[in-house]
Protein backbone atom coordinates (compact mmCIF):
# COMPACT_ATOMS: atom_id res chain seq x y z
CA UNK A 1 0.00 0.00 0.00
CA UNK A 2 1.10 3.74 -0.81
CA UNK A 3 0.37 6.33 2.06
CA UNK A 4 0.77 9.68 1.92
CA UNK A 5 0.39 13.03 4.02
CA UNK A 6 -1.23 15.73 2.67
CA UNK A 7 -3.56 18.87 3.46
CA UNK A 8 -6.76 18.98 1.51
CA UNK A 9 -9.16 21.92 2.23
CA UNK A 10 -6.77 23.36 5.38
CA UNK A 11 -6.50 20.25 7.30
CA UNK A 12 -3.74 17.66 7.59
CA UNK A 13 -4.47 13.98 7.48
CA UNK A 14 -3.36 10.77 5.83
CA UNK A 15 -4.08 8.81 2.85
CA UNK A 16 -3.71 6.21 0.60
CA UNK A 17 -3.18 5.87 -3.53
CA UNK A 18 -6.40 3.95 -4.34
CA UNK A 19 -7.27 3.06 -8.47
CA UNK A 20 -5.13 6.25 -8.95
CA UNK A 21 -6.42 8.91 -6.70
CA UNK A 22 -5.91 9.47 -2.91
CA UNK A 23 -8.61 8.22 -0.38
CA UNK A 24 -8.08 10.52 3.00
CA UNK A 25 -8.78 9.15 5.73
CA UNK A 26 -12.37 11.39 6.39
CA UNK A 27 -13.48 9.63 3.81
CA UNK A 28 -13.14 12.07 0.83
CA UNK A 29 -11.84 10.88 -2.38
CA UNK A 30 -9.62 13.23 -4.58
CA UNK A 31 -7.40 14.01 -7.34
CA UNK A 32 -3.61 13.79 -6.92
CA UNK A 33 -3.73 17.07 -8.36
CA UNK A 34 -5.99 18.76 -5.57
CA UNK A 35 -4.16 18.49 -2.25
CA UNK A 36 -0.77 19.54 -0.58
CA UNK A 37 1.89 17.14 -0.27
CA UNK A 38 3.79 16.87 3.10
CA UNK A 39 6.81 14.24 3.59
CA UNK A 40 4.48 10.86 3.90
CA UNK A 41 5.75 10.28 7.49
CA UNK A 42 3.07 10.14 10.77
CA UNK A 43 3.65 12.59 13.66
CA UNK A 44 6.07 11.05 16.07
CA UNK A 45 5.92 11.33 19.75
CA UNK A 46 9.39 12.41 19.90
CA UNK A 47 11.80 14.18 17.29
CA UNK A 48 12.74 11.94 14.74
CA UNK A 49 16.32 11.30 14.18
CA UNK A 50 17.25 11.59 10.04
CA UNK A 51 20.78 10.13 9.50
CA UNK A 52 22.08 10.61 5.91
CA UNK A 53 24.75 8.49 4.47
CA UNK A 54 27.72 10.36 2.18
CA UNK A 55 29.47 9.02 -0.48
CA UNK A 56 27.68 5.12 -0.29
CA UNK A 57 28.13 4.68 -3.96
CA UNK A 58 31.71 3.95 -5.50
CA UNK A 59 31.07 5.52 -8.75
CA UNK A 60 29.43 8.84 -6.93
CA UNK A 61 32.84 8.95 -4.50
CA UNK A 62 34.44 9.01 -8.00
CA UNK A 63 32.62 11.58 -9.22
CA UNK A 64 33.54 13.84 -7.31
CA UNK A 65 36.85 12.77 -6.44
CA UNK A 66 36.30 11.72 -3.16
CA UNK A 67 38.04 7.73 -2.22
CA UNK A 68 35.22 5.57 -0.95
CA UNK A 69 34.44 5.24 2.41
CA UNK A 70 35.60 2.16 4.91
CA UNK A 71 32.93 2.61 7.02
CA UNK A 72 29.31 4.31 6.80
CA UNK A 73 30.29 8.34 6.28
CA UNK A 74 26.67 9.41 8.20
CA UNK A 75 25.21 12.64 8.97
CA UNK A 76 22.65 13.92 10.61
CA UNK A 77 19.82 16.07 8.95
CA UNK A 78 16.81 18.59 11.15
CA UNK A 79 13.14 17.77 10.23
CA UNK A 80 12.95 21.29 8.99
CA UNK A 81 15.60 20.12 6.08
CA UNK A 82 11.98 17.61 4.70
CA UNK A 83 9.69 19.21 2.15
CA UNK A 84 7.19 17.41 -0.38
CA UNK A 85 6.44 16.79 -3.00
CA UNK A 86 5.49 19.62 -5.80
CA UNK A 87 7.24 21.88 -3.88
CA UNK A 88 9.78 24.53 -4.07
CA UNK A 89 13.35 24.13 -3.11
CA UNK A 90 15.85 27.07 -3.19
CA UNK A 91 19.02 27.66 -4.42
CA UNK A 92 20.55 30.70 -1.86
CA UNK A 93 21.66 34.17 -4.51
CA UNK A 94 25.71 33.59 -5.33
CA UNK A 95 26.17 29.65 -5.36
CA UNK A 96 28.33 28.04 -7.89
CA UNK A 97 27.13 24.28 -7.36
CA UNK A 98 24.03 22.68 -6.19
CA UNK A 99 22.91 19.77 -6.93
CA UNK A 100 20.35 16.57 -6.68
CA UNK A 101 20.83 13.19 -5.10
CA UNK A 102 17.70 10.71 -5.78
CA UNK A 103 18.14 8.72 -2.96
CA UNK A 104 16.05 5.54 -1.34
CA UNK A 105 14.33 6.06 1.76
CA UNK A 106 13.89 4.14 4.74
CA UNK A 107 11.44 4.61 7.16
CA UNK A 108 11.79 2.36 10.31
CA UNK A 109 9.13 0.62 11.98
CA UNK A 110 9.90 -1.03 15.15
CA UNK A 111 12.45 -0.20 17.84
CA UNK A 112 15.83 -1.75 17.02
CA UNK A 113 18.87 -1.85 19.27
CA UNK A 114 21.57 -3.95 18.39
CA UNK A 115 19.71 -5.92 15.57
CA UNK A 116 21.14 -9.04 13.13
CA UNK A 117 21.54 -7.90 9.86
CA UNK A 118 19.05 -11.26 8.93
CA UNK A 119 16.65 -9.51 11.19
CA UNK A 120 16.61 -6.25 9.68
CA UNK A 121 14.06 -6.02 7.13
CA UNK A 122 11.89 -6.93 10.14
CA UNK A 123 12.43 -3.27 12.05
CA UNK A 124 11.65 -1.38 8.46
CA UNK A 125 7.60 0.68 8.01
CA UNK A 126 8.44 1.13 4.06
CA UNK A 127 10.59 3.11 1.86
CA UNK A 128 9.83 6.85 0.19
CA UNK A 129 11.95 8.42 -2.52
CA UNK A 130 14.25 11.12 -1.21
CA UNK A 131 15.62 13.93 -2.88
CA UNK A 132 18.39 15.11 -0.90
CA UNK A 133 19.76 18.02 -2.17
CA UNK A 134 23.25 20.07 -1.82
CA UNK A 135 25.26 22.89 -2.11
CA UNK A 136 29.10 22.29 -2.80
CA UNK A 137 30.15 25.52 -2.10
CA UNK A 138 29.57 24.98 1.30
CA UNK A 139 31.20 21.55 1.76
CA UNK A 140 33.96 21.94 4.67
CA UNK A 141 36.01 18.11 4.18
CA UNK A 142 34.22 14.59 3.35
CA UNK A 143 34.83 13.78 6.77
CA UNK A 144 32.28 16.39 8.29
CA UNK A 145 29.87 17.89 5.83
CA UNK A 146 28.75 20.54 6.72
CA UNK A 147 25.36 21.65 7.91
CA UNK A 148 24.64 24.11 5.45
CA UNK A 149 25.54 21.94 2.75
CA UNK A 150 22.04 19.70 3.74
CA UNK A 151 20.13 21.29 6.29
CA UNK A 152 18.84 24.26 5.12
CA UNK A 153 15.18 24.43 5.79
CA UNK A 154 13.29 22.55 3.02
CA UNK A 155 16.38 21.28 1.15
CA UNK A 156 15.72 17.63 1.05
CA UNK A 157 12.12 16.91 -0.29
CA UNK A 158 10.45 13.26 0.54
CA UNK A 159 7.50 11.58 -1.16
CA UNK A 160 5.51 11.02 -2.65
CA UNK A 161 4.73 8.39 -1.03
CA UNK A 162 5.82 6.10 1.91
CA UNK A 163 5.54 2.03 0.56
CA UNK A 164 4.68 -0.56 2.96
CA UNK A 165 8.03 -2.57 2.96
CA UNK A 166 5.97 -5.77 2.03
CA UNK A 167 5.12 -4.39 -1.10
CA UNK A 168 8.83 -4.10 -1.71
CA UNK A 169 10.27 -7.32 -2.76
CA UNK A 170 14.19 -6.30 -2.55
CA UNK A 171 14.76 -2.75 -1.54
CA UNK A 172 18.56 -3.86 -2.54
CA UNK A 173 17.38 -4.40 -6.36
CA UNK A 174 15.93 -1.34 -7.35
CA UNK A 175 16.38 1.49 -10.17
CA UNK A 176 16.99 5.02 -9.57
CA UNK A 177 16.71 7.64 -12.02
CA UNK A 178 16.53 11.87 -11.79
CA UNK A 179 15.63 13.99 -15.00
CA UNK A 180 16.20 17.52 -14.87
CA UNK A 181 13.84 19.37 -17.42
CA UNK A 182 12.63 15.62 -18.60
CA UNK A 183 16.16 15.04 -19.61
CA UNK A 184 17.82 12.15 -17.69
CA UNK A 185 20.52 12.82 -16.18
CA UNK A 186 21.10 10.21 -12.91
CA UNK A 187 20.46 6.60 -13.83
CA UNK A 188 21.95 3.90 -11.07
CA UNK A 189 20.44 0.79 -9.52
CA UNK A 190 20.39 0.33 -5.17
CA UNK A 191 22.28 -3.13 -5.63
CA UNK A 192 25.33 -0.86 -5.77
CA UNK A 193 25.56 0.65 -2.57
CA UNK A 194 28.72 0.13 -0.63
CA UNK A 195 26.73 0.10 2.71
CA UNK A 196 23.64 -1.97 2.15
CA UNK A 197 20.10 -1.59 4.08
CA UNK A 198 20.46 -4.52 6.21
CA UNK A 199 24.34 -3.51 7.11
CA UNK A 200 23.39 -0.02 8.13
CA UNK A 201 20.15 -1.24 10.49
CA UNK A 202 22.39 -3.61 12.11
CA UNK A 203 25.70 -0.70 12.53
CA UNK A 204 23.53 1.46 13.33
CA UNK A 205 21.41 -0.33 15.93
CA UNK A 206 24.79 -1.67 17.47
CA UNK A 207 25.55 2.14 19.04
CA UNK A 208 21.95 3.59 19.23
CA UNK A 209 18.41 3.06 19.25
CA UNK A 210 16.60 3.52 15.94
CA UNK A 211 12.90 4.52 16.31
CA UNK A 212 9.56 4.07 14.52
CA UNK A 213 9.74 6.98 12.41
CA UNK A 214 13.14 7.32 11.86
CA UNK A 215 14.75 8.00 8.64
CA UNK A 216 17.48 6.53 7.31
CA UNK A 217 19.14 8.17 3.63
CA UNK A 218 21.35 6.01 1.77
CA UNK A 219 22.93 8.10 -0.33
CA UNK A 220 23.03 8.76 -3.87
CA UNK A 221 25.01 6.84 -7.00
CA UNK A 222 26.72 9.36 -9.45
CA UNK A 223 25.21 11.44 -12.25
CA UNK A 224 24.36 15.13 -10.29
CA UNK A 225 24.42 18.36 -12.07
CA UNK A 226 24.04 21.84 -11.21
CA UNK A 227 20.51 22.94 -10.25
CA UNK A 228 19.17 26.52 -11.34
CA UNK A 229 16.05 28.35 -10.34
CA UNK A 230 12.89 27.18 -13.10
CA UNK A 231 14.74 23.71 -13.16
CA UNK A 232 11.84 20.77 -12.04
CA UNK A 233 13.38 17.74 -11.10
CA UNK A 234 11.96 14.37 -10.88
CA UNK A 235 13.80 11.67 -8.70
CA UNK A 236 12.25 8.48 -9.18
CA UNK A 237 12.20 5.24 -7.93
CA UNK A 238 11.05 1.72 -9.41
CA UNK A 239 8.27 0.64 -7.49
CA UNK A 240 8.39 3.53 -4.62
CA UNK A 241 7.18 6.22 -7.13
CA UNK A 242 8.57 9.91 -8.46
CA UNK A 243 9.26 12.97 -6.44
CA UNK A 244 9.02 16.37 -8.23
CA UNK A 245 10.44 19.29 -6.73
CA UNK A 246 11.22 23.02 -8.51
CA UNK A 247 14.28 24.71 -7.91
CA UNK A 248 13.26 28.57 -6.45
Amino acid sequence: MKHARVVYQGRAQHAIESEGRMLLDDGSRVALEDVRWLPPLAPTERPRTILALGLNYADHARELAFKAPEEPLVFLKGERALNGHRRQTRRPPGVEFMHYECELAVVIGRSAKRVRREDAYAHIAGYSVANDYAIRDYLENWYRPNLRVKNRDGATPLGPWLVDAADIADPMALALRTSVNGRLTQSGNTRDMIFDVPFLIEWFSSFMTLAPGDLILTGTPDGVVDCRPGDVVVTEIEGIGALMNTVA
